[in-house]
Protein backbone atom coordinates (compact mmCIF):
# COMPACT_ATOMS: atom_id res chain seq x y z
CA UNK A 1 0.00 0.00 0.00
CA UNK A 2 1.25 3.48 -0.80
CA UNK A 3 2.12 5.99 1.88
CA UNK A 4 -0.54 8.44 3.05
CA UNK A 5 0.24 11.62 4.95
CA UNK A 6 -3.36 12.70 5.69
CA UNK A 7 -5.75 10.32 7.42
CA UNK A 8 -9.49 11.06 7.60
CA UNK A 9 -11.35 8.96 10.17
CA UNK A 10 -15.05 8.29 10.35
CA UNK A 11 -16.36 8.49 13.92
CA UNK A 12 -19.24 6.05 14.50
CA UNK A 13 -18.11 2.46 13.97
CA UNK A 14 -14.50 3.48 13.40
CA UNK A 15 -13.31 5.41 16.46
CA UNK A 16 -16.16 4.60 18.86
CA UNK A 17 -18.96 2.07 19.22
CA UNK A 18 -22.14 4.19 19.45
CA UNK A 19 -24.61 1.35 19.01
CA UNK A 20 -26.46 1.68 22.33
CA UNK A 21 -26.87 5.45 22.17
CA UNK A 22 -27.89 5.61 18.53
CA UNK A 23 -30.39 2.77 18.72
CA UNK A 24 -31.89 4.12 21.94
CA UNK A 25 -32.28 7.50 20.23
CA UNK A 26 -33.92 5.92 17.17
CA UNK A 27 -36.30 3.93 19.39
CA UNK A 28 -37.23 7.10 21.27
CA UNK A 29 -37.93 8.89 17.98
CA UNK A 30 -39.97 6.03 16.53
CA UNK A 31 -42.18 5.78 19.59
CA UNK A 32 -42.90 9.50 19.40
CA UNK A 33 -43.75 9.04 15.72
CA UNK A 34 -46.23 6.29 16.59
CA UNK A 35 -44.06 3.43 15.36
CA UNK A 36 -43.23 0.41 17.51
CA UNK A 37 -39.45 -0.04 17.39
CA UNK A 38 -38.04 -3.34 16.15
CA UNK A 39 -35.32 -5.42 17.81
CA UNK A 40 -32.20 -3.34 18.54
CA UNK A 41 -29.85 -4.98 16.04
CA UNK A 42 -32.29 -4.17 13.24
CA UNK A 43 -31.57 -0.50 13.92
CA UNK A 44 -27.80 -0.83 13.46
CA UNK A 45 -28.39 0.22 9.85
CA UNK A 46 -28.94 3.74 11.25
CA UNK A 47 -25.27 3.87 12.27
CA UNK A 48 -23.36 5.69 9.55
CA UNK A 49 -25.78 7.10 6.97
CA UNK A 50 -27.44 10.52 7.34
CA UNK A 51 -30.52 10.25 9.58
CA UNK A 52 -32.73 11.92 7.00
CA UNK A 53 -31.97 9.11 4.55
CA UNK A 54 -32.40 6.35 7.12
CA UNK A 55 -35.80 7.48 8.41
CA UNK A 56 -37.05 7.97 4.85
CA UNK A 57 -35.73 4.68 3.50
CA UNK A 58 -36.52 2.45 6.46
CA UNK A 59 -39.91 3.87 7.46
CA UNK A 60 -41.13 5.73 4.39
CA UNK A 61 -41.23 9.05 6.21
CA UNK A 62 -41.76 12.17 4.15
CA UNK A 63 -39.12 14.89 4.41
CA UNK A 64 -41.25 16.71 6.98
CA UNK A 65 -41.81 13.52 9.00
CA UNK A 66 -38.12 12.67 8.85
CA UNK A 67 -37.22 16.11 10.18
CA UNK A 68 -39.68 15.62 13.05
CA UNK A 69 -38.19 12.18 13.78
CA UNK A 70 -34.70 13.70 13.83
CA UNK A 71 -35.93 16.31 16.30
CA UNK A 72 -37.17 13.55 18.63
CA UNK A 73 -33.94 11.60 18.06
CA UNK A 74 -31.85 14.57 19.14
CA UNK A 75 -34.00 15.22 22.19
CA UNK A 76 -32.78 11.88 23.55
CA UNK A 77 -29.33 11.91 21.97
CA UNK A 78 -28.04 15.33 22.97
CA UNK A 79 -27.77 14.58 26.70
CA UNK A 80 -28.13 10.81 27.05
CA UNK A 81 -27.54 8.88 23.86
CA UNK A 82 -24.43 10.84 22.97
CA UNK A 83 -22.49 9.20 25.81
CA UNK A 84 -24.04 5.73 25.57
CA UNK A 85 -20.93 5.10 23.56
CA UNK A 86 -17.36 3.83 24.01
CA UNK A 87 -14.04 4.12 22.16
CA UNK A 88 -12.85 0.89 20.57
CA UNK A 89 -10.16 -0.70 22.72
CA UNK A 90 -6.73 0.30 21.45
CA UNK A 91 -7.90 3.15 19.22
CA UNK A 92 -6.22 5.81 21.38
CA UNK A 93 -2.89 3.99 21.08
CA UNK A 94 -3.31 3.67 17.32
CA UNK A 95 -4.06 7.39 16.93
CA UNK A 96 -1.09 8.30 19.12
CA UNK A 97 1.23 6.10 17.07
CA UNK A 98 0.01 7.56 13.79
CA UNK A 99 0.41 11.12 15.04
CA UNK A 100 3.89 10.21 16.26
CA UNK A 101 5.03 9.54 12.70
CA UNK A 102 3.98 13.03 11.60
CA UNK A 103 0.75 12.08 9.87
CA UNK A 104 -2.11 14.59 9.84
CA UNK A 105 -5.29 13.17 11.38
CA UNK A 106 -8.77 14.54 10.68
CA UNK A 107 -12.29 13.39 11.51
CA UNK A 108 -14.91 13.31 8.74
CA UNK A 109 -18.34 12.29 10.06
CA UNK A 110 -21.95 12.71 9.00
CA UNK A 111 -22.81 13.29 12.66
CA UNK A 112 -23.36 16.96 13.55
CA UNK A 113 -19.97 18.51 14.21
CA UNK A 114 -20.97 19.84 17.62
CA UNK A 115 -21.86 16.32 18.80
CA UNK A 116 -18.72 14.78 17.28
CA UNK A 117 -16.53 17.22 19.20
CA UNK A 118 -18.33 16.52 22.48
CA UNK A 119 -17.84 12.77 22.04
CA UNK A 120 -14.15 13.07 21.19
CA UNK A 121 -13.60 15.44 24.12
CA UNK A 122 -15.46 13.11 26.51
CA UNK A 123 -13.25 10.16 25.59
CA UNK A 124 -9.96 12.06 25.46
CA UNK A 125 -9.47 11.63 21.71
CA UNK A 126 -9.91 15.22 20.53
CA UNK A 127 -6.22 16.14 20.79
CA UNK A 128 -5.25 13.46 18.28
CA UNK A 129 -6.97 15.40 15.51
CA UNK A 130 -6.01 18.52 13.63
CA UNK A 131 -9.63 19.16 12.66
CA UNK A 132 -13.08 17.65 13.21
CA UNK A 133 -15.41 17.95 10.22
CA UNK A 134 -19.08 17.07 10.55
CA UNK A 135 -22.59 17.95 9.50
CA UNK A 136 -24.55 21.06 10.40
CA UNK A 137 -27.54 20.80 12.73
CA UNK A 138 -29.84 22.02 9.94
CA UNK A 139 -29.21 18.77 8.04
CA UNK A 140 -26.85 20.36 5.53
CA UNK A 141 -23.39 18.97 4.76
CA UNK A 142 -24.52 15.49 5.79
CA UNK A 143 -23.25 13.61 2.73
CA UNK A 144 -19.90 12.00 3.33
CA UNK A 145 -18.35 13.50 0.20
CA UNK A 146 -19.45 16.96 1.37
CA UNK A 147 -17.87 16.43 4.78
CA UNK A 148 -14.65 15.15 3.23
CA UNK A 149 -14.46 18.11 0.84
CA UNK A 150 -15.07 20.49 3.76
CA UNK A 151 -12.31 18.87 5.82
CA UNK A 152 -9.79 18.98 2.98
CA UNK A 153 -10.60 22.58 2.05
CA UNK A 154 -10.51 23.81 5.63
CA UNK A 155 -7.11 22.22 6.22
CA UNK A 156 -5.69 23.37 2.89
CA UNK A 157 -5.11 19.85 1.57
CA UNK A 158 -4.89 19.88 -2.22
CA UNK A 159 -2.85 16.72 -2.88
CA UNK A 160 -5.59 14.13 -2.67
CA UNK A 161 -3.22 11.29 -3.51
CA UNK A 162 -1.67 11.83 -0.09
CA UNK A 163 -4.99 11.39 1.77
CA UNK A 164 -7.03 8.32 2.67
CA UNK A 165 -10.44 7.86 4.31
CA UNK A 166 -10.89 5.21 7.02
CA UNK A 167 -14.44 4.07 7.76
CA UNK A 168 -16.79 1.16 8.34
CA UNK A 169 -19.65 1.73 5.89
CA UNK A 170 -20.08 1.99 2.14
CA UNK A 171 -20.94 5.68 2.55
CA UNK A 172 -17.36 6.28 3.68
CA UNK A 173 -15.96 4.47 0.66
CA UNK A 174 -18.29 6.05 -1.89
CA UNK A 175 -17.85 9.52 -0.40
CA UNK A 176 -14.08 9.16 -0.51
CA UNK A 177 -14.10 7.94 -4.10
CA UNK A 178 -16.30 10.83 -5.17
CA UNK A 179 -13.69 13.22 -3.78
CA UNK A 180 -10.82 11.31 -5.38
CA UNK A 181 -9.56 9.58 -2.22
CA UNK A 182 -8.80 5.95 -1.45
CA UNK A 183 -10.63 4.34 1.47
CA UNK A 184 -9.64 1.66 3.95
CA UNK A 185 -12.64 -0.21 5.31
CA UNK A 186 -12.77 -1.43 8.91
CA UNK A 187 -14.55 -4.66 9.79
CA UNK A 188 -14.84 -4.13 13.55
CA UNK A 189 -17.59 -1.55 12.95
CA UNK A 190 -21.00 -2.02 11.34
CA UNK A 191 -20.31 -2.67 7.66
CA UNK A 192 -19.68 -6.07 6.11
CA UNK A 193 -16.77 -7.26 4.00
CA UNK A 194 -19.10 -7.49 1.01
CA UNK A 195 -20.46 -3.98 1.53
CA UNK A 196 -17.03 -2.38 1.81
CA UNK A 197 -15.36 -4.27 -1.02
CA UNK A 198 -18.40 -3.79 -3.23
CA UNK A 199 -18.15 -0.03 -2.72
CA UNK A 200 -14.47 -0.06 -3.65
CA UNK A 201 -12.43 -0.14 -0.42
CA UNK A 202 -8.75 -0.65 -1.28
CA UNK A 203 -8.05 -2.71 1.87
CA UNK A 204 -9.81 -4.03 4.97
CA UNK A 205 -8.75 -3.82 8.61
CA UNK A 206 -10.04 -6.59 10.86
CA UNK A 207 -8.96 -4.77 14.04
CA UNK A 208 -7.92 -1.29 15.14
CA UNK A 209 -4.33 -2.56 15.14
CA UNK A 210 -4.69 -3.52 11.49
CA UNK A 211 -5.48 0.10 10.65
CA UNK A 212 -2.02 1.13 11.86
CA UNK A 213 -0.38 -1.87 10.21
CA UNK A 214 -1.94 -1.11 6.83
CA UNK A 215 -0.68 2.46 7.13
CA UNK A 216 2.84 1.23 7.82
CA UNK A 217 2.85 2.05 11.53
CA UNK A 218 2.79 -1.17 13.58
CA UNK A 219 1.64 -0.70 17.17
CA UNK A 220 2.78 -2.99 19.97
Amino acid sequence: MKTYDVLLFDLDGTLTDPSVGITNSVMYALRHMGVEPPERRTLYKFIGPPLMDSFAQEYGFSQEEARQAISWYREYFQDRGIFENAPYPGIADVLHALRGTGKRLLVATSKPEIFARRILERFGLIDAFEFVAGANLDETRTRKHEVIAYALETCGICEKDSAVMIGDREHDVLGARREGLDCIGVLYGFGSREELLGAGAIALAETVWDVARLLGVPVQ
